[in-house]
């Protein structure tokens, strides 16, 4: 079982940054594929960003603006967001699998509650 509290969502401005912190739960952490992903309002959830081990995968939508790391003794799982864009206003959620990086949200195994972050232009 792995339980997922994501933290440091907010307001910020357009080519703001952010980093937002997803703390786990659970003795398997650290072979646990996770993943980001976000909502925004009336639109599906979508891949954000993933990290299993060294290997890390992100949309094409935040490549080269948003950094995914993973700290093994913390259990906590970071997201960098760099020059936001309004369109990048969402709640983001984290999320953990057992095996590989995927990013299909039906995929994922433990979801966190969500953080809003909301970027004004």
């Amino acid at each position: 079982q792995v339980q997922l509290v994501e933290s440091g969502g907010g307001l910020v401005q357009a080519g703001g940054s952010l980093r937002l912190s997803c703390a786990a739960s659970g003795r398997t952490f650290n072979t646990h594929a996770m993943g980001w992903f976000r909502q925004a309002p009336g639109k599906e959830r979508d891949f954000v960003a993933g990290i299993k081990l060294s290997i890390t995968y992100y949309s094409d939508s935040v490549k080269g603006r948003f950094t995914i790391s993973k700290d093994n003794t913390k259990k906590t799982v970071y997201l960098q967001m760099n020059s936001l864009k309004p369109e990048d206003t969402a709640v983001y959620y984290c999320a953990a699998r057992q095996s590989s990086i995927v990013t299909g949200v039906s995929l994922y195994d433990y979801w966190g509650q969500g953080t809003q972050v909301t970027v004004s232009s």
